[in-house]
């Protein structure tokens, strides 16, 4: 299996129950907001960005009326508060590299708040820059089992920048594109009627640290954490957990 495969396998089960921890309704609507602001206007067709926002609030069900009303106060239409975007980084125990995305309407509670969870919980709280080069920025779409295959797919996203389709042990099929071309892959797949499980744009680790059992307790807990905090929209890491770990700590 491939390191990007490897990752998203761990990055889907490590989240599958993320729905039920985060306030992910909140999180969306403060990415709808930010991707209106700053991706380009109201307009998803002309926004990739709002676009990819509107997919993944369609993916957790959330209500159209919610959806259009958070991209009006974004646009002005509504009052509002206003939001910036900011990228911690840091190392979880065992070395890991960590990149922390934070949508905020105050910077100064949010920073103090982060640097606390890192140094509760066994990490620390680096420089700008200090872990960002270890990630390449991907489009990252997953197909549900038993709709394609490998070969079908290769051929429908010929003319795109794809850098690798690839079957989970599950039977889905995980695409990896270049972010540029991530609406156009999701329009053709969605084209074809496959329906998906997860669409994002997102950033894969260049390499991948292995961690044992109780580093990656200390490491998955951190990342709980911060996943936890209403600021906190996404958070990237280089750590490979193996699935029986995985399992072990989660079940």
């Amino acid at each position: 299996m491939s390191g990007h495969n490897k990752w998203s396998t761990i990055k889907r089960k490590k989240g599958a129950n993320d729905a039920k921890r985060g306030a992910i309704f909140t999180k969306i609507i403060r990415e709808i907001t930010v991707s209106v602001k700053n991706g380009g206007g109201d307009d998803p067709n002309s926004n990739p960005r709002l676009r990819t926002a509107i997919i993944k609030a369609k993916e957790n069900n959330m209500p159209l009326d919610n959806i259009e009303r958070a991209i009006a106060k974004a646009a002005g239409k509504l009052d509002g508060v206003v939001y910036e975007e900011i990228r911690y980084e840091g190392y979880a125990p065992g070395g890991t590299a960590l990149m922390v995305d934070v949508i905020t309407d105050n910077r100064n509670r949010t920073f103090p708040e982060i640097r606390t969870i890192f140094g509760k919980n066994g990490g620390n709280l680096g420089e700008s820059g200090c872990v960002a080069f270890m990630f390449d920025k991907k489009g990252s779409i997953l197909i549900e089992p038993e709709q394609t295959t490998e070969d079908d797919l290769m051929e429908i996203l010929l003319d795109f920048d794809v850098d690798e389709i690839e079957t989970n042990d599950d039977g889905s099929i995980s695409v990896t594109c270049s972010p540029d071309c991530f609406n156009d892959v999701n329009d053709a797949i969605s084209a074809k009627g496959f329906k998906t499980s997860n669409s994002e744009i997102t950033y894969i680790p260049q390499t991948t640290v292995e961690l044992d059992e109780k580093r990656a307790e200390q490491c998955l807990r951190l990342v709980e954490a911060l996943e936890d905090h209403d600021d906190v929209q996404n958070v990237y890491g280089n750590y490979d957990i193996s699935d029986e770990i995985l399992d072990k700590l989660q079940g």
